[in-house]
Formats: C-alpha cells, sequence, structure tokens
C-alpha cells in the first residue's frame, strides 16, 4: 500500500470513529421515551389520544404574603408551574422535554409529547384542571396525565409545590424538612393556581371556561385536593406534635389552629369554590389519621374520584376507604388497584433512577404492576371523570357506571362481560364502588 493509501486509509478509519463517538454521545442525551407505541387492543378506550395536538409551557408565579415555616412570618410564595394546553392548529415546533431529577439528584430527561411555548388553540374555551405532586415530587411526576388532558380540551397546571419537591428537600438527610409547609400550602398552592388562571391576565386567560375547573392529587397532593373541596382538616394536639415535631404545648396549639383551615386557607365560614366540579384524588394522605373533619366531610357536593391501591402502606388503604365512605357527594367512586402499594400515580422510573438504590426507584415502582398500565388507566378514569363531571357531557358518565369486579369471573360456564371500555381479558386486577346503583 502507497503512502498515500495508508493516510487516507487512517484518515477514513478516525473519521469513522469520530463519527461513531459522536452518534453515541447524540444517543446518550436524547431524551428517555417512556411510552413507546402500543396497540390500542389491550388499553382502555379513554386511554387514545384526543383531537389537540399539546403545547406546554413554564411559567414562574408568585402567591404574595403566604406562611413562612421557616421564619414563622409572611413571605411571597413562589410557585413554578408546568402549563398544557391544546395547541393552535397551525403551531408546528419540534416536541419538546422534561428535566427533573431524582429523590437522591440525580438528573433525567424524558421525551415529551408536546410542543414547547406554541401559541393556544383559540377555537374554544378550556377548563383549567390542578395537578398536585406528592411529598416529595415535582410538576411533571404526572406529565402523561398533563399531555392527555390537554389533547381532550383541557388546561392543565401542574405545580411544583414550595419546599416539597425533590429539588428541594435532602431525602436521605433530612426528608421531613418540608412536611410543615406541605402540610399548610397544598391546598392553599392548588386554590391560588385556580384563581390566578381564571382571574389573572396570562397567555391562556381569553381561552379559559371560568365557569369549571377541577383538581387532581396525589399522595399528600391528595390530602390537599380533598381539603380544597371542603374536607377540612381537624389536626388535634397530637397530629399536630407529630407532623411538625413540636414540642412546646403552647406552640403546638398555634400552629394546630393554623393548620385547621378549609378550601384552599379559608377559616371562617369556608366555601369552596363554584367553578370545581371534580376531584381525582391518587392514595391521598391523612385519612388514616383522622385528618379530616368527619362533618366537613359529610357536606362534600363535589363529585370524587378517589384511587389507591390495596396495600398501600403510606397512606393505609383503609385510611383512602374512610375518606370515600365519608364524603358526601352523590357522585363518588373508588377505584382499587388489588396487590397495588401508593406508587399508582407517577410516570415509569427514568433509567437513572433504575440503576441507582430503592430510595430513587423506590418512588416509581410498583411489584405487582406494570406502572404503564397504571398510567393509561388513570387516564383513562380521569378523563371519563372530568368529561362526565366538569365538561358535562353525559354520553361519557358511562364509563363511571361500573359493577364492583372487572376480574370476568366464570359464571355458568362464561366469564362475566369486562368493564365498560374496556377490551375482553383487560379489566382484571380492580374493584370499583360507587354512590349509585350500578345501571346494568
Amino acid at each position: 500500500m502507497t503512502h498515500t493509501l495508508k493516510a487516507l486509509s487512517k484518515a477514513i478509519l478516525l473519521a469513522t470513529c469520530s463519527l461513531s463517538a459522536s452518534v453515541a454521545v447524540a444517543e446518550s442525551n436524547k431524551p428517555e421515551q417512556l411510552y413507546p407505541p402500543i396497540t390500542s387492543e389491550v388499553l382502555p378506550e379513554l386511554a387514545a389520544k384526543g383531537s389537540y395536538n399539546v403545547g406546554v409551557q413554564t411559567l414562574g408565579l408568585v402567591n404574595p404574603a403566604q406562611f413562612d415555616p421557616a421564619t414563622q412570618g409572611q413571605k411571597d410564595r413562589p410557585l413554578k408551574v408546568e402549563v398544557w394546553y391544546p395547541a393552535a392548529n397551525t403551531a408546528k415546533a419540534a416536541l419538546t422535554s422534561y428535566t427533573d431529577e431524582t429523590r437522591s439528584g440525580k438528573e433525567f430527561t424524558l421525551q415529551a409529547d408536546a410542543m414547547r411555548d406554541v401559541a393556544i388553540n383559540s377555537k374554544e374555551h378550556y377548563p383549567v384542571i390542578v395537578l398536585s405532586h406528592g411529598y416529595t415530587g415535582y410538576r411533571t411526576i404526572m406529565y402523561y396525565l398533563g399531555e392527555h388532558l390537554a389533547s381532550h380540551g383541557y388546561i392543565v397546571v401542574a405545580i411544583d409545590h414550595t419546599d416539597s419537591t425533590n429539588a428541594d428537600v435532602d431525602f436521605k438527610n433530612a426528608p421531613f424538612s418540608g412536611f410543615f409547609s406541605t402540610l399548610i400550602n397544598r391546598s392553599r398552592d392548588q386554590q391560588f393556581v385556580i384563581n390566578y388562571f381564571n382571574e389573572q391576565n396570562n397567555f391562556a386567560s381569553k381561552q379559559v371556561d371560568n365557569k369549571s375547573a377541577g383538581v387532581i392529587g396525589y399522595s399528600m397532593g391528595g390530602y390537599g385536593a380533598v381539603n380544597t373541596i371542603g374536607g377540612c382538616y381537624a389536626f388535634n394536639e397530637q397530629t399536630t406534635a407529630m407532623f411538625t415535631g413540636m414540642k412546646d404545648p403552647a406552640q403546638i396549639k398555634q400552629v394546630q389552629q393554623l393548620l385547621n383551615s378549609c378550601a384552599g386557607g379559608q377559616y371562617q365560614n369556608p366555601k369552596v369554590d363554584p367553578r370545581i366540579k371534580a376531584m381525582v384524588a391518587f392514595a391521598p394522605w391523612g385519612g388514616q389519621h383522622a385528618i379530616f373533619d368527619a362533618k366537613a366531610m359529610a357536606n362534600i357536593k363535589v363529585p370524587s374520584l378517589y384511587i389507591a391501591g390495596n396495600l398501600d402502606d403510606i397512606s393505609g388503604y383503609e385510611g383512602i376507604k374512610n375518606l370515600y365512605n365519608q364524603t358526601g357527594s352523590e357522585d363518588k367512586y373508588m377505584l382499587t388497584y388489588k396487590n397495588a402499594r401508593h406508587n399508582i400515580a407517577p410516570h415509569p422510573a427514568p433509567a437513572i433512577a433504575q440503576s441507582s438504590s430503592e430510595l430513587d426507584i423506590g418512588h416509581y415502582y410498583e411489584p405487582s404492576w406494570s406502572m404503564r398500565t397504571l398510567n393509561e388507566i388513570n387516564k383513562h378514569f380521569v378523563l371519563a371523570m372530568m368529561d362526565c363531571h366538569v365538561k358535562g357531557i353525559a354520553s361519557e358518565c358511562k364509563y363511571l357506571d361500573l359493577p364492583q369486579n372487572g376480574d370476568q369471573a366464570v359464571v355458568d360456564g362464561k366469564p362475566l362481560p369486562q368493564w365498560h371500555g374496556f377490551d375482553n381479558r383487560f379489566s382484571t386486577g380492580m374493584d370499583w364502588q360507587q354512590a349509585k346503583p350500578h345501571v346494568k
């Protein structure tokens, strides 16, 4: 081989290696896709994407002069929110991504099915739905619900609850550092966001249906959501001391009075926001400790859906059932995932969590269920709830009228029908309760 050919071969080899390395780096920097395509034949009917493409924006809001547990004084409360909405038909942009971190601080980036900062679709008006994470969490931990509802004509606002996010709390060394703030602020944050998007000037102002809204909460987000619709808190001295760590009796008494608010921070003659037409609580915390006033719970009128695992060892399944039973709404439902624990609402674990410790993957993992399956079923029932009660689409209410068991037991040699909206053989592992008798 001549010197020239040898040089050329070496150059080609180096170029190939460089290209391969560049491709490998590019691949490693790509956002993770947690929801690869799957045939609709195994999914519940309302898990299908809606007719709208989805836009998303990140906004920084400020709730002025709120009580600050750290200083025991008044302080402006910043809230970062992710807003999903129906995109304008003319919107054309690359799909964006979401970057967050695990409980141990490991960063990850997930592929979105939404376009960043595009114009909102101006042809309709859309109800605002608040999406509230647990302790700890982050605003995109249920992004699949945000995107899904937006594709069906909702404006969904997910909150980074200050003092309660993965980024705010050192979960390994100081796991309860933000819990006092969470107890006080969760319902207040939810109501503030509903007020802001319905009453303040913002990019979606002209498209908001300001007569209807909804609230969805997971774990401590569910604790807040139940309060937002009228389930007033009833902390006693023991639970106040237990969950704040305080020991001085006078201070405990003072904080107890502060905690026992209702419907977004009200104290005297609280009134539930009449715009709120539906509430969904995933694994809501507090029922196991009798945190909610029974009389107030009985007076709740807002249609409510509770979703729980019957092995929940964080919020306690019996406590969640008690909340459902105490809720006074004529339109109330409870979906139980059999053999599930507490992690029934988050998106599937990112790769960095899967290779980490239980501290990280334990935030997402369910021992007996696929997270993808849970997410798809959640999409179905949450959309049914919002369409039926927030938008008032009567034909969608049939998805909430079900027999108790979805296992299709064999009777007289034939399996019972599957739940409405589910394909044959795919409504198993769940139980359903509803206030009104099932119409066969």
